[in-house]
């Protein structure tokens, strides 16, 4: 683990406003995924979600399962050792970190998001193997670079080699007037080259009327989602050279030849685009 903040070594922990009241992202994945660790308001959102977008939950698995496929050919193909992880939510196994130390033990992850509940359970249960790292950072996507200079970042990290970033089912959640593009370029150029992205963006390409109903439903209880053609979410890797098949459907992405379910699956069922670029 990198270096722990004082208040982290020394349990004089700041006050934080956890904002239970009001649906967080973080939450409203983990209720998707039947997770425990969300609040009313999360449940009612993923509740008003299902009434639009029955195959939601089936959307959140099926994000979960890409990145399992994602940071394992990063790991083990592209031989990646470092993994940024923005966005990364409630924890649950298997977490990305074990995938990538399962290929390579002295892969280092550093996990981020800005709802201090996922801190704590990442703190709790975000152990690296003996021969890696993992760290935590509390840190919000929109500021980039508080992210790419943090401590913990600096000294777990070795910013000469390159790094795969992960935005997985979190460019869509930014708040309103966020340019994503300028701050996903503004990640990209301060990593070198050979460095990765993986993402998932929500579209409305394939059922626009239920999504627009689920995203009007998330925006009436507070919170801003913005889907986007695949032309848009190609937009995010300009001037990246992208992994085969290219940008698809997520569970259309090197899906494992045993998941018959998954390859049966239309696009309409699972609105997500993904996909892995690497920078030149």
């Amino acid at each position: 683990m990198g270096d722990a903040p004082d208040w982290m070594r020394h349990g004089n922990r700041p006050s934080v406003e956890l904002h239970t009241d009001r649906a967080h992202a973080a939450r409203v994945y983990d209720v998707l995924l039947g997770g425990k660790t969300n609040y009313p308001a999360d449940r009612e959102a993923a509740a008003e979600l299902l009434k639009s977008l029955p195959n939601a939950a089936m959307v959140a698995r099926q994000n979960r399962a890409f990145m399992h496929r994602a940071v394992r050919f990063l790991a083990a193909e592209a031989g990646i050792r470092q993994f940024l992880d923005i966005g990364t939510g409630i924890p649950t196994s298997p977490n990305l970190h074990e995938i990538a130390q399962e290929a390579a033990a002295h892969a280092r992850v550093i996990y981020v998001d800005n709802d201090p509940i996922v801190l704590v359970h990442s703190r709790a249960l975000h152990h690296s193997s003996p021969e890696g790292r993992t760290a935590y950072i509390p840190g919000d996507l929109c500021e980039p670079e508080h992210i790419l200079g943090d401590a913990q970042l600096l000294g777990t990290f070795d910013r000469s080699r390159p790094v795969a970033v992960t935005l997985l089912a979190v460019l869509h959640w930014l708040p309103e007037g966020a340019d994503p593009y300028d701050i996903v370029d503004r990640i990209l150029r301060e990593l070198p080259a050979g460095s990765w992205l993986a993402l998932t963006h929500v579209t409305d390409d394939f059922a626009p009327q239920a999504m627009r109903q689920a995203t009007e439903g998330l925006r009436a209880g507070g919170s801003n989602v913005k889907t986007r053609s695949e032309r848009e979410v190609l937009r995010f890797f300009d001037g990246l050279e992208l992994a085969d098949p290219g940008l698809c459907v997520v569970q259309r992405w090197r899906p494992d030849p045993v998941d018959l379910g998954t390859r049966a699956l239309g696009p309409a069922d699972i609105p997500l685009y993904a996909g892995v670029a690497r920078k030149p």
